[in-house]
């Protein structure tokens, strides 16, 4: 009966292996469609542009949302009219690559757009979008029939170029490549302005920089004063990021915008939520941004002026999340200026936190922020030594272990004191199964008697668990991990296992786990721990390879300090 039920069980672990094998190669066929669709709607969009012999044939005079005139710090600026609504578009005809820019950077590819001078296309050269194409540059932004996610920016009000249609820019040549060591500037010129007024915008490209400065240059050599109201804007549509996670399982990192106040260092707003509830705010400095797993566009903006944030959704849908600035006025036979910085690309908390306070938080690690920094840093310091993210993972967690080696040896002596004790324990639960009062009574007198502290092996372990939280929010957030090898078959520590090895060896610790501890004194909480790691393993399936193999090693470190404080009591008490 034994060996038909063990046939059983084999069976049943056999055709379950084979579905899961299935349904991984269905999923990736899945997103290798999607991907050949987005790549269709490239092809006929005007995001073509970074191939220069294709042109686009459909690119979108992206309208400006609406402002709430009531936020600006208009003062005394008469007449400022600000689009209330998502406005018609206007009719371009077929655009060429005439009406887009092309700037590459050794790390960048930026495709602006004339309408507007809108940033409407990047691409992350040194983050392929999969690891099997390395070719193939991860697209952060993107303005296709599929996708809009694009950063705006311009002048509005009495005298503003972008109302109440978009402005209309020219520029000396298409393509643009910045070399050497110093920033380029690539200068657009607007088209249609007042007499005597003269409006550039500029954007200032460094190399090797996510960071690109965008600014506006007015001269005023007219006869009367010129007045605008500066915005810059992040725009996107709900859907997922590419190549995302639409499993249902696993990790499901957060997806929306984001901003920093007074009372609030980091405020993150869902896609719902700008939606049910738009917020403003009016503060100094500061910064908004829209984050997705592993990578973040941010507009950082004059920290020296007082800006009007908001976040919305428009009438199609797209959602907001921006800036308005003070009021530019320029007298006659006078210049001035307005800029702020664009941040696009991984989030790197280094280089965030030297851009703007607090902006490094989009790496988000939740509350437990303060246990988490430390952890990456440590993290890093032993990826510098032994280069591999995998082993790093590995030895960062040897250390944590070792920093809670007695509070570890406390707990698990305690557990080894209960299994010790447990035919005991079974002895008095039959003596007195039908007097619980009495049964407790005797179960605290042999715990007094053998020094057992029943909470013995639950303390020490609340103590670690924020730790071992917080590591594993630092290995599902740091981008440094994203398609980084480890060993063997496991050529992306950011995604699942391919041969669900390590779920599997996460599984079969927590078995034998279980086995050095004393089972539950209730029967049927026992069963139900027992189906625990059939439970953890289902659900690691699909868990990131890095965060199983941090799970793997820490059960393996734990089952083996368990095992010999174990059999040091059991020895000792023979």
């Amino acid at each position: 009966m034994d060996i038909q039920r063990y046939l059983l069980i084999a069976a049943a672990a056999a055709l379950s292996f084979m579905l899961l094998t299935e349904w991984t190669a269905f999923k990736e066929q899945r997103v290798a469609d999607e991907r050949q669709d987005r790549e269709s709607a490239l092809a006929s969009s005007g995001s073509s542009a970074l191939n220069p012999e294709v042109a686009p044939n459909d690119a979108e005079l992206t309208a400006l949302p609406s402002f709430d005139e009531s936020a600006l710090p208009t003062d005394d600026l008469p007449d400022v009219v600000l689009p209330d609504a998502p406005m018609a578009q206007e009719s371009l005809g077929t655009p060429s690559n005439q009406q887009l820019i092309v700037v590459s950077t050794d790390v960048l590819d930026v495709v602006i757009d004339l309408s507007g001078g809108d940033i409407i296309e990047t691409s992350l050269k040194k983050f392929p979008e999969r690891i099997d194409d390395p070719d193939t540059p991860l697209l952060l932004l993107e303005q296709t029939n599929n996708r809009t996610y694009i950063m705006q920016s311009g002048l509005v009000g009495p005298d503003g170029i972008d109302a109440p249609t978009r402005a209309r820019f020219t520029a000396d040549q298409r393509q643009f490549t910045v070399t050497g060591s110093s920033p380029q500037t690539i200068s657009l010129t607007a088209l249609n302005t007042p007499d005597g007024v003269r409006v550039e915008k500029q954007f200032t490209f460094s190399p090797n920089s996510y960071n690109i400065r965008v600014e506006y240059q007015i001269t005023n050599n007219g006869s009367a004063l010129w007045q605008a109201v500066p915005f810059a804007q992040l725009k996107r549509d709900s859907s997922a990021p590419i190549n995302a996670d639409s499993s249902g399982f696993g990790m499901q990192p957060f997806l929306g915008a984001a901003t920093t106040t007074v009372d609030d260092r980091f405020k993150k707003f869902s896609f719902s939520d700008i939606a049910e509830d738009p917020w403003k705010s009016q503060q100094s400095g500061g910064w908004i941004a829209m984050l997705q797993h592993y990578f973040t566009a941010a507009l950082i903006p004059n920290p020296d002026a007082t800006h009007n944030y908001s976040t919305r959704q428009t009438r199609d849908g797209f959602n907001i999340a921006g800036f308005t600035s003070p009021p530019l006025r320029i007298a006659p036979g006078s210049k001035g200026q307005w800029s702020t910085s664009f941040y696009v690309g991984p989030k790197d908390q280094y280089t965030l936190a030297d851009l703007a306070p607090h902006l490094e938080l989009v790496v988000d690690y939740g509350w437990l922020w303060w246990i988490a920094q430390p952890l990456f840093w440590l993290l890093t310091q032993i990826q510098a030594l032994v280069v591999n993210w995998g082993v790093a993972i590995i030895l960062l967690t040897l250390l944590i272990k070792t920093a809670f080696y007695k509070l570890s040896a406390a707990s698990y002596r305690s557990m080894a004191r209960m299994r010790k004790v447990q035919p005991k324990m079974v002895a008095i639960r039959e003596q007195y199964a039908s007097d619980k009062q009495k049964q407790s009574q005797a179960m605290m007198e042999l715990y007094k008697k053998e020094k057992i502290n029943p909470m013995g092996g639950c303390l020490p372990i609340l103590v670690q668990m924020p730790v071992f939280i917080a590591l594993y929010w630092v290995l599902m957030e740091s981008v440094e991990l994203r398609q980084a090898p480890f060993a063997l078959w496991i050529k992306d520590l950011s995604v699942m296992d391919p041969y669900f090895v390590l779920p599997v060896m996460m599984g079969g610790s927590m078995f034998f786990m279980q086995k050095l501890n004393p089972p539950p004194p209730d029967p049927m909480q026992a069963k139900l721990m027992q189906w625990l790691p059939v439970v953890f393993t289902f659900f690691f399936l699909w868990f990131p390879a890095g965060l199983v193999l941090y799970w793997v090693v820490n059960n393996l470190l734990s089952m083996a300090q368990q095992y010999v404080i174990t059999r040091r009591i059991e020895r000792d008490g023979a």
